[in-house]
């Protein structure tokens, strides 16, 4: 099946569920193929979770769910080596991090140490128990939720976590057209329980196969490392983006021009991604009585740095 029509059947298919929000799950298939994963960050009952499950429903991928809290431990959530009486061996019991699609629910309720065992998964594809590794199956997508506003009880994710998700996305609220037919939608079943996958697991690699064949102008990528490298050289910023985060940029953004249809970026790519992908990186000053957030200090830096021209789509 053609690139652009698999995608444009999983979209209508999670737009089943959920209502509007079209660029929101164009964001989210772009972390799926470009091989990153996406934390979303909103108030309660805005759809974060209905939307995990229904990019998951849409896969014929397994999905498991993580309801992180302040008692949960790493093994809960990588999984233990316990002793069998029966078979009189050590036995490895996995963890929901063995799934291809893992929704870490409210991850910021769960202690430092708890946040931590998916560093390794989340990097390397990989989980370490008891000094052995166990590689993940790919696809491999973690898609974390957390509510920005009720902090007691909570734990922020650090900097190396938080430079570990490609996207901060956020759902945002309906407007009134928008909740009318969620009213009506919903009003008398679930269209999520109806939900049929219509992607494989090899259908999503070739998905990511094409999208690292996507061309970006040599040109386009010095705009790109000129918007990185001003987030290091800004006053107001204390910790830039890291080399981590321009690869991450880079393959978000051809992931991106596959999913809008096209075989080559454009600056509208770079553009539309630099905030849900470097703003949660950046560690910014803070000052008395001021403080610009972060997506503002990436839109400040995105109107400064000067935009190229050129054939985007010829080749060099």
């Amino acid at each position: 099946m053609d690139h652009t029509a698999l995608i444009g059947i999983i979209r209508d298919n999670i737009g089943k569920v959920i209502v509007g929000r079209e660029e929101t799950v164009d964001l989210l298939l772009t972390c799926l193929i470009a091989r990153g994963h996406a934390l979303l960050e909103d108030v309660p009952g805005t759809g974060k979770t209905m939307l995990a499950k229904a990019l998951s429903r849409s896969m014929d991928l397994s999905f498991a769910r993580i309801q992180f809290t302040p008692d949960l431990l790493p093994s809960d959530v990588t999984g233990l080596n316990y002793f069998n009486q029966q078979e009189g061996r050590f036995v490895l019991r996995r963890g929901p991090v063995f799934t291809h699609i893992l929704l870490a629910d409210e991850i910021n309720r769960a202690t430092p140490r708890t946040q931590s065992s998916l560093l390794e998964s989340m990097e390397e594809r990989q989980v370490t128990i008891d000094g052995e590794t166990y590689r993940l199956e790919e696809p491999f997508l973690v898609i974390a939720t957390q509510n920005p506003i009720e902090t007691a009880g909570t734990y922020p994710l650090p900097e190396a976590q938080m430079d570990r998700f490609l996207m901060q996305l956020s759902m945002g609220y309906p407007d009134t057209k928008e909740e009318l037919r969620i009213l009506d939608r919903f009003g008398k079943e679930n269209p999520l329980e109806a939900l049929k996958p219509v992607c494989s697991g090899e259908e999503m690699n070739a998905l990511r196969d094409a999208a690292s064949e996507i061309y970006v102008h040599p040109v386009l990528k010095e705009y790109l490392i000129a918007l990185v490298q001003a987030t290091r050289n800004d006053p107001q910023i204390l910790n830039g983006v890291s080399p981590r985060g321009s690869l991450a940029f880079y393959r978000a953004v051809r992931a991106y021009a596959l999913v809008r249809g096209r075989s080559y970026a454009v600056p509208e790519d770079i553009k539309t991604l630099a905030v849900p992908v470097l703003a949660h990186r950046l560690v910014t000053a803070r000052s008395f009585g001021m403080q610009a957030s972060s997506a503002d200090t990436i839109r400040r830096i995105l109107a400064t740095v000067p935009l190229p021209t050129e054939d985007w789509g010829k080749r060099l």
